[in-house]
């Protein structure tokens, strides 16, 4: 089994990105927010063929025999003549916006043409207005391929200035057979014979949505009285010792010892986890689970915005599609992936175009559904209420 990368829709922790900028906002640094017509910068992608991108660690395809080599970029370049400067140096979501704000609020150049974050994230550099909009007239494969679920969530209507890179579900895994019995609902997290043996993400932002859907909210437009009213819930479990502990991706380790029967997981991770263990089981509850994704945008200023955008469109061509979603298993955003990978002669690789966590079926989209994002005004309170419960 390749080895897990960890959480990539990472915890809220200490002061995080929304104290910095405050704190930033509050020493006589300049308004935050830039307008649309100064957010792009000299582009020099004809002259300087080249483009800066950074990821997370493990989230694109690496050649067997090299993992340095990644297949899917090497031709790119090897089609375009656009060389690729790839690093993995976003490990943290609220560690990277602090690394790149200071630049962005002094509308300075962060050195970044493209980069990945969390949706979540993604909507603070929106409404920051700190990612430039794309040229979709340049973009025929995103317009064309774009999964239609994912393509006007609430922070950025119409996608004008992000693209998924990877999607996935925040759902629950269970070990059926240690349990004895199947879940279909969040409720069965409270079960009295799962006292102690369940874990939930530490996270705010990765663990609000699918429990407020065990309460019935509707999360697309989910109140302060549904939030509450999960965090009562939750505190209580606590007390009653009903949650062993609240985790990042370090779940996975738990679930595959032993140590918790069932607990709130990523689609992506468990299609890995039952490669080593098939009595594992990823459930998308009957109130529905979060479809969420992991977004490429290009930040103000960049000095290579058209060799991005070029890139991006680059990775909706079906069959490229298709080549990433194999080597990382997440929710492919490119619909149309699916018939190359049926094509495929190798069977392991065809068989991922019938696994739902990939490609979800009719039945599964009913219950997925894109959450409406935490609010920059509601962030404090909201952290500070549960970070009390998770104990950060």
């Amino acid at each position: 089994m390749p080895e897990l990368a960890f959480s990539r829709r990472a915890a809220l922790r200490g002061l995080g990105a929304a104290g910095l900028l405050a704190a930033l906002t509050g020493c006589g640094v300049p308004a935050a927010y830039v307008p649309e017509d100064r957010r792009q910068g000299q582009d020099l992608s004809d002259r300087d063929r080249s483009l800066s991108f950074s990821n997370w660690p493990l989230y694109i395809d690496t050649d067997d025999e090299d993992e340095e080599s990644r297949p899917t970029l090497a031709a790119f370049t090897e089609r375009t003549g656009i060389e690729v400067r790839y690093t993995e140096e976003i490990n943290d979501n609220d560690e990277f916006f602090g690394k790149v704000s200071p630049a962005l609020m002094n509308h300075q150049t962060t050195g970044h043409d493209l980069v990945v974050v969390s949706d979540w994230m993604a909507a603070r550099f929106v409404h920051l207005g700190w990612a430039q909009k794309m040229d979709r007239s340049a973009q025929a494969n995103v317009a064309r391929h774009l999964d239609p679920q994912l393509a006007s969530p609430a922070f950025d209507e119409g996608r004008l200035h992000t693209v998924p890179w990877q999607s996935g579900i925040t759902g629950i895994a269970y070990n059926r057979k240690a349990l004895g019995r199947e879940i279909k609902s969040v409720k069965d997290l409270w079960h009295p014979d799962l006292a102690g043996k369940v874990t939930l993400f530490s996270g705010l932002d990765e663990s609000y949505s699918l429990l407020m859907q065990g309460n019935g909210a509707d999360v697309t437009r989910w109140t302060d009285t549904d939030f509450h009213r999960m965090c009562d819930q939750v505190e209580s479990m606590v007390k009653k010792k009903h949650v062993r502990r609240f985790t990042g991706n370090d779940y996975t380790s738990d679930l595959s010892k032993g140590d918790v029967l069932a607990c709130q997981a990523y689609s992506g991770d468990v299609i890995q986890l039952q490669a080593d263990n098939p009595d594992i089981e990823f459930v998308v509850p009957e109130e529905g689970a979060e479809l969420w994704a992991e977004s490429l945008l290009v930040p103000n200023l960049a000095r290579h915005k058209a060799n991005a955008e070029a890139l991006v469109d680059h990775y909706y061509d079906p069959a490229v599609a298709a080549e990433l979603a194999a080597a990382v298993n997440y929710v492919c955003p490119v619909p149309a992936a699916r018939e190359v990978l049926a094509g495929s002669p190798d069977k392991e690789t065809a068989q991922l175009a019938e696994n739902p966590l990939i490609f979800p079926d009719d039945d599964m989209r009913k219950r997925l559904v894109v959450a409406r994002d935490i609010s920059s005004a509601e962030r404090p309170s909201f952290a500070k209420r549960w970070n009390a419960i998770v104990g950060l």
